[in-house]
């Protein structure tokens, strides 16, 4: 979502750091570039004017001035001022209570519902006992939708009498999740294509009877512009607690992150970065405006690689390449390890630098022939998978139309197997040299 201004920001840093020396002349055509760049992604007007008057204020100071590395120094204000404006620090839900209701409140299509069951099985996954409550009567199928996703995840949908209404339905649903000894109840409010007065009535009266922990608005971050104003809406008449911003993953220019929060002074607390129900992250301030400046995310892709990461698979492939076992079906493990973390994009990202060397590197190559070395190791047998050296001609042909692939991919995919043996095989000596001559680990 943010490519198109964390280019524009890090082409211009790049300039920057080629000046011995920064004067106020040239911190002004900086912060013009800066101010354009902002407001081609879609961040509202105030929130432009009012974040270049402060990154101005600090960059004329002497600290940057007189600094040795003023681009440097510019780039530390800017990545400071983007971290106030979208909220310093990590917001946690508020989870007290017995048990803790959440309400979900937004537009409808801003994917309230989908965000329900996502939040569920984020929570679920921190220990947490969830329930979900269908209290949107209007749209058709709605509360259908919500009991198939709670089905999909194991988790408890409350159900509805016919005709209930919807605050009947929330309150009744705090009895059926204290009885089920629920700690969280999502509660999925009705929403609709504009704001009008029984929708924010309805939801005020909900609010009221149920007196949720969390009053979350759910906004899609497609809306650009339109995002801040409904946020500025539900904000004024229900006073929201937090934000959840949903397809973050889209081709969006990404204003409405950089804006909710500075116009509605409430958190963005959770981003929706897919469709998939596990594509729910906490959103950090800090991690977000290092990734649009090209500093990197190290400490997000090392969650995604502990969350990913099977420790008793990773003791087996340790043994397997000390006793030179490393085979095709251990190689299949490691492509579907590496592709839960989630896009080979989004992971290139988040690397520090990489900005630096896009133009040369190709995420969306790298996702495609994961799928595909995937492919061709999925059209193999068991014994070709344990055994590669039975792999003749003919039964290389069969994987490639199996697959899809050619003769070729498939020749690729061994050779490249066979090199990766053979640089384990290496690394294995080099270890057990080092453990023999009391070198420590470490100093490899």
């Amino acid at each position: 979502m943010f490519d198109n201004l964390s280019e524009k920001l890090q082409a211009l840093f790049k300039r920057l750091r080629g000046h011995g020396t920064l004067t106020e002349a040239n911190i002004q055509e900086a912060l013009r570039e800066v101010r354009l760049a902002l407001l081609e992604a879609d961040v509202h007007y105030k929130v432009v004017k009012e974040f270049i008057e402060s990154v101005k204020e600090k960059a004329l100071g002497q600290e940057v001035l007189q600094s040795l590395t003023p681009g440097q120094q510019l780039l530390k204000v800017v990545h400071q001022e983007l971290v106030r404006l979208m909220g310093e620090g990590e917001r946690r839900l508020n989870l007290s209570g017995s048990p803790a209701s959440l309400m979900l409140v937004g537009l409808q299509g801003s994917g309230k519902t989908t965000t329900a069951a996502k939040l569920a099985k984020w929570l679920r996954a921190q220990g947490k006992t969830v329930g979900m409550v269908p209290a949107d009567v209007y749209r058709p199928a709605a509360i259908e939708q919500l009991e198939q996703l709670g089905r999909m995840l194991n988790v408890p949908v409350y159900k509805p009498a016919q005709g209930e209404d919807p605050v009947s339905i929330s309150v009744k649903s705090q009895n059926w999740a204290r009885e089920k000894g629920l700690q969280v109840l999502i509660l999925d409010t009705a929403g609709r294509l504009h704001i009008d007065e029984p929708l924010m009535e309805e939801l005020r009266k909900i609010k009221v009877a149920v007196a949720p922990k969390e009053v979350l608005l759910v906004v899609d971050a497609m809306t650009g512009q339109d995002a801040v104003q409904i946020a500025q809406s539900f904000n004024e008449k229900l006073q929201i607690t937090g934000v959840i911003l949903t397809k973050l993953d889209g081709d969006a220019r990404g204003g409405a992150a950089l804006s909710i929060r500075a116009v509605t002074l409430r958190p963005i607390v959770l981003v929706g970065v897919g469709e998939k129900l596990d594509a729910l992250e906490v959103f950090y301030p800090d991690r977000m405006a290092s990734r649009i400046l090209g500093m990197g995310d190290v400490l997000t892709l090392i969650e995604k690689a502990q969350a990913a990461y099977d420790e008793k698979k990773a003791l087996e492939l340790e043994r397997k390449l000390r006793k030179e076992e490393f085979t095709l079906e251990d190689l299949l493990e490691q492509i579907r390890q590496v592709r839960k973390m989630g896009p080979l994009e989004d992971l290139v990202k988040m690397i520090p630098g990489a900005g630096n060397i896009r133009g040369a590197l190709d995420p969306t190559f790298g996702e495609k022939e994961l799928k595909k070395m995937e492919a061709i190791i999925c059209s193999m047998t068991k014994e070709e998978r344990r055994n590669h050296t039975i792999i003749n001609g003919s039964r290389r042909l069969r994987i490639a139309k199996g697959s899809g692939t050619t003769v070729q991919d498939v020749n690729r995919l061994l050779k490249n197997f066979l090199e990766m043996r053979k640089m384990m095989k290496k690394m294995g000596k080099m270890r057990r040299f080092a453990m023999g001559r009391g070198i420590p680990l470490w100093s490899r």
